[in-house]
């Protein structure tokens, strides 16, 4: 690793494509959330006024 030698450390790889994961995993969780919750909050109100 020389000067301006601007190549990642297998440290820094694996801490970023962790970050990565997990990033996808929240939207992917926050994506079945809102859509879990959607069919749950529909159907409720219809019944109501029916």
């Amino acid at each position: 690793m020389g000067r301006g030698d601007n190549r990642q450390t297998p440290k820094m790889r694996r801490k970023r494509s962790q970050k990565k994961l997990k990033a996808r995993t929240k939207r992917k969780i926050g994506a079945a959330k809102a859509a879990a919750a959607k069919p749950a909050a529909a159907p409720a109100p219809a019944k109501k006024k029916g």
